[in-house]
């Protein structure tokens, strides 16, 4: 190999393999790690899936999926409501989203 020649080693740029995310540890504020990585597979924030992870953990798997419900439906929401939520959540970008992009963004988060 010359001077200044890179060898390719099948890594991207950040030095993955590229593909699927990189499993790093949650750290110990996280109770369950299989569910947390489950769901971060699945695309959920850090946030949410720590949240989710914990509350598993705090009882059992097959309650937390039973758990919701007590809530009325976003849709039912007014848009001040949903912008006090999305406040309450950091959501970004919320004071110039319309009622169905707050939705979305609060499902979403």
């Amino acid at each position: 190999m010359a001077d200044g020649d890179t060898k390719n080693s099948g890594k991207n740029s950040s030095g993955n393999s590229g593909g699927s995310r990189k499993k790093e540890d949650p750290g110990p504020s996280v109770k369950d790690p299989e569910v947390y990585e489950a769901l971060r597979d699945d695309g959920a924030s850090k946030e949410k899936a720590a949240r989710i992870a914990n509350a598993a953990a705090n009882t059992s798997r097959e309650k937390v999926g039973r758990k919701g419900g007590e809530a009325g439906s976003y849709d039912d929401w007014t848009v001040d409501e949903l912008r006090d939520r999305a406040r309450e959540l950091d959501v970004e970008g919320r004071s110039t989203m319309n009622k169905d992009e707050l939705i979305k963004a609060l499902r979403e988060h």
